[in-house]
């Protein structure tokens, strides 16, 4: 098995963090380093109204991710015999269809050669030629997931040593692609799924769990399409950008096992069935591990990571004059107990006079405990909001790249959210309780209040989560 690094990027330094469930800032790879303000190009945003300019951030880093600029330089050449494109996430048919255009267009391809499945999320299609695309359930997973999948495997299974078996993976394969194994029911996956997803657990932990339940992940692609060479390309949208995570790893080795799917199942207190527990005790549904034979002839590369699309961002609010605080691509925890910690970082400097940005990726989780709607930016977007509320001169942006924060799995479901000087209006007005909707999980019906939900409709990628604080 072959992983390629991803290209080399910018050596700025950064802090990461983590904020684990018991609320303990954790700080690794180095301390935060603040860049001097360039001098000013481009953006001049407006004195009063620094929203265009948030958008602005948000929209560089989505574009630096998007499948039309970076598929084309890594697809490899054509094989002997066919191109079997298998792809899954929220950017899987755009990825899909860039490799059309390449094949087909560029190096005019017999159009006979390529064939190919993309699964993705409902909402996030777009026409194709020769390769179908199957529109599936996020986050979870729905029955055209699993024809998706099934009809992926069957694609794998079938194809020869003169085959490629291409396959193109961004954030969101995990649900777009489902497979139960043999004793569980559909049903069972899917609640075993809103659980996870309501419990606070991370998303290398809901992967596990995932992988060792599936037909298709945790190598298990590649073992069933291990007759020709397999090429994996990547967008990432997991934190430490892991190939095992992302997609939760169908043609890579994975070295988590079903004792560790089976302690997160107990470290968050889940209740599953009895089938699902027998499941995860049987040693038929461990994954695929590295000596497999199913990884001889598979390579597996990133094209476009969490970092890079933040350093994009980071680009715009460095040209617009800010000095920047750069807290990396990585961040975990939980959502409001992210944004409270960043907003003691903003108030500082704030007291200091600074004119500063503050930059972050990762991926936040919220612990649901109420009924309201959201998601996690729009959570940290709420708890900044009751920080920042009798405060002038700070606002953020907070969203998801993929074009949908949490929500019910719709494409119209809103991108996170945008707090300044309108929010706070509104707030006092309508006599808006911050704390209070935190409590409920209901973020959502506050900013729709507010009128700051940030509505993108789907981006076709996803490099997780993009958060910007502005202090002038």
């Amino acid at each position: 098995m072959l992983l390629k690094p991803p290209s080399p990027v910018s050596n700025r330094s950064a802090v990461r963090s983590t904020l684990s469930h018991q609320s303990r800032l954790r700080r690794v790879r180095g301390e935060g380093k603040r860049l001097p303000p360039p001098r000013m190009s481009g953006i001049t945003p407006n004195m009063t109204d620094k929203r265009p300019l948030l958008r602005a951030i948000f929209d560089a880093a989505v574009a630096a991710a998007h499948p039309d600029v970076i598929l084309s330089a890594h697809l490899p050449a054509p094989p002997k015999g066919r191109i079997i494109c298998l792809a899954a996430g929220k950017g899987a048919a755009a990825m899909a269809a860039a490799a059309e255009k390449h094949y087909l267009d560029t190096l005019k391809l017999d159009p006979a050669r390529l064939t190919g499945i993309a699964t993705t999320r409902h909402g996030h299609g777009v026409p194709t030629r020769r390769i179908r695309v199957v529109e599936a359930g996020h986050p979870v997973p729905d029955e055209a997931g699993l024809k998706g999948a099934d009809d992926s495997l069957k694609l794998a299974a079938e194809a020869t040593a003169d085959d490629l078996l291409l396959v193109l993976i961004s954030g969101g394969g995990s649900a777009n692609w489902t497979a139960p194994v043999a004793g569980i029911t559909f049903q069972q996956k899917q609640q075993l799924n809103r659980a996870l997803l309501r419990s606070g657990a991370v998303i290398g932990e809901i992967n596990t769990v995932r992988k060792h339940l599936s037909r298709i992940k945790g190598g298990r692609l590649a073992r069933a399409g291990q007759k020709a060479e397999i090429i994996t390309l990547a967008i990432s949208d997991v934190p430490h950008d892991d190939p095992a995570v992302i997609a939760s790893g169908p043609t890579v080795p994975d070295t988590t096992t079903l004792a560790d799917a089976r302690a997160i199942i107990a470290k968050f207190n889940l209740a599953i069935d009895d089938a699902v527990r027998a499941a995860l005790s049987d040693e038929a549904n461990e994954s695929v591990k590295p000596d497999d034979a199913a990884f001889a002839r598979a390579r597996f590369e990133l094209i476009a990571r969490p970092r890079e699309s933040l350093d994009a961002a980071i680009k715009v609010a460095s040209d617009a004059g800010y000095e920047i605080v750069d807290l990396g691509a990585d961040l975990e925890g939980e959502a409001r107990e992210v944004a409270a910690e960043h907003a003691k970082l903003a108030l500082k400097a704030k007291a200091d006079g600074k004119k500063l940005a503050i930059l972050s990726g990762g991926e936040l989780t919220v612990t649901v405990t109420g009924n309201g709607r959201g998601g996690p930016n729009q959570e940290y977007a709420l708890a900044l909001a009751d920080a920042f509320k009798d405060i002038t001169g700070i606002v953020a942006l907070a969203g998801d790249t993929d074009g949908a924060d949490g929500g019910a799995g719709s494409a119209s479901d809103p991108a996170g959210a945008v707090i300044d000087a309108r929010t706070f209006e509104a707030m006092r007005t309508q006599k808006l309780d911050a704390k209070a909707t935190l409590a409920n999980n209901d973020a959502t019906t506050f900013f729709t209040a507010t009128g700051d939900l940030l509505q993108t409709g789907p981006t076709l990628t996803n490099v997780n989560d993009v958060r910007v604080i502005l202090v002038d």
